[in-house]
């Protein structure tokens, strides 16, 4: 059996061969809601090897072809067997990849995937679907940057290793910049840098042309004051020990994630741009503090941006990860009263916010980093039953999530009612990728 998938790409073969060929390419290219990670990505799409991980701790193995690369218009990779721990042929029997780019008129290219293997082609579309619509949208925004003015940058990164960070990282490395990733662990590697977030080294932002800075410790959780102070704590210290760094070098843009927290969990009947007033509830007050910190690198004449970030989607965490295998196995449902308004992002748009942050310089202070339509909860359960195929008739009480998250948690996060909108991106003409919930449900599940 076999599949051949094609599509048109605006952009010359040249350029969409060598986005294949930079690091962070298979991330971008592995569907999220497949159980498969990048383990290892190759060195060479000539001879270099990628090694995926897979549920059980098996492995996949793709050792590239060098008698079939021919760049810029082809490259191939076949499964082999490396341990014991590779998965068994009975999954997947063979499995050779063929890529091909052509030239088409106006500087487009026609890609196209060839697979040779046992899986029938059909268990297969929604993937290869999936790799073409990040490849062009990818290309187009990296297009987009350059138009404006944006040249190939060495960009810090805390919080690299995160659900973010991993897909940011992926995608700014895939448009050529350099990123180097500052971790809490001894550096592994010249695009590593140790980051103690208590006492960051004088010199760890030497060379950087732009800060974006991610980490912090999980909100969800039961807000006991523990968890609440290791909110607060990585929070507000750190980002402000890593603005004063930054406010020491001429020129770095500085890019810190922030919340949509800020404006309070109970926001009934209020549209909310980044004009709105601050909540006055325990993430309210953290996020305002969280913003603060930024000031000495704005103090210092840096361009300084907050992303105000919504709920994320995305089946690798956050709401998304949690709800999904309940309503796919027909047991979901709207959470509390229905009624209570989610604004939400998908995870490709919110890295555009922040690739945007780095070129734009229209974006200064906060900037709210959500989907120019928020869903009630009544509309989310039936779009993402819809997506499914699945019922969404089992209403969630509000009990429900004030089991796993405590009465503070439950009404801060699983309940809050807040209607907020991206006014700023919309002043900058900013085009999200998927703007309605349907687009991006089906997108991150394989269902588009």
């Amino acid at each position: 059996m076999s599949i051949t998938y094609s599509s048109t790409v605006d952009a010359p073969c040249e350029e969409v061969f060598a986005w294949h060929a930079r690091p962070g390419a298979l991330h971008r290219l592995l569907p999220p809601w497949q159980p498969m990670r990048a383990l290892t990505e190759s060195s060479s799409l000539a001879d270099g090897r990628a090694l995926l991980g897979l549920p059980g701790g098996l492995r996949w193995c793709a050792q590239h072809r060098a008698d079939d690369y021919r760049p810029p218009h082809r490259f191939v990779d076949e499964r082999i067997t490396v341990d014991a721990r590779t998965a068994p042929a009975a999954l997947s029997g063979g499995w050779r990849h063929e890529h091909e780019f052509l030239p088409e008129p106006a500087e487009r290219t026609r890609m196209t995937d060839r697979v040779t293997t046992v899986v029938p082609g059909a268990a297969l579309r929604s993937t290869f679907r999936f790799r073409h619509r990040q490849v062009a949208d990818d290309l187009a925004r990296h297009a987009q940057a350059r138009d404006a003015g944006l040249e190939p940058r060495v960009i810090a990164v805390t919080g690299a290793s995160g659900l973010v960070g991993t897909q940011l990282c992926a995608f700014l490395t895939t448009g050529g910049h350099r990123v180097i990733r500052l971790v809490r662990r001894p550096a592994n590697g010249p695009d590593e840098r140790t980051w103690n977030p208590d006492a960051p080294a004088a010199d760890l932002l030497t060379g950087v042309d732009a800060v974006i800075h991610l980490a912090g410790a999980p909100i969800a959780g039961r807000f006991t004051d523990r968890h609440k102070a290791a909110i607060r704590d990585s929070r507000v210290g750190p980002t402000r020990r890593l603005a004063e760094l930054a406010a020491a070098r001429t020129g770095v843009v500085f890019v810190s994630a922030s919340a949509i927290g800020f404006y309070g969990h109970a926001r009934p009947g209020e549209e909310l741009d980044e004009q709105a007033a601050a909540g006055d509830d325990f993430l309210a007050h953290i996020v305002q503090q969280w913003e603060e910190a930024t000031a000495p690198a704005a103090t210092a004449g840096l361009r300084t941006v907050q992303v105000r970030t919504g709920i994320v989607q995305s089946p690798l965490g956050g709401t998304l990860g949690l709800q999904r295998p309940i309503f796919a196995a027909g047991l979901g449902g709207p959470l509390g009263g229905g009624h209570q308004v989610l604004s939400w992002i998908d995870l490709d748009d919110l890295i555009d916010v922040y690739h945007r942050a780095l070129y734009d310089d229209g974006l200064r202070g906060p900037v709210n980093a959500v989907a120019p339509q928020p869903a009630s909860a009544n509309e989310y359960a039936d779009t993402l039953a819809h997506v499914l195929r699945r019922p969404a008739l089992l209403r969630v009480p509000e009990f429900g999530p004030q089991l796993l998250l405590g009465r503070q948690g439950a009404r801060e996060l699983a309940l809050a009612d807040q209607a907020v909108f991206p006014a700023i991106l919309h002043e900058c003409g900013h085009r999200f990728r998927r703007p309605t919930l349907t687009e991006c449900l089906g997108h991150q599940l394989g269902k588009a």
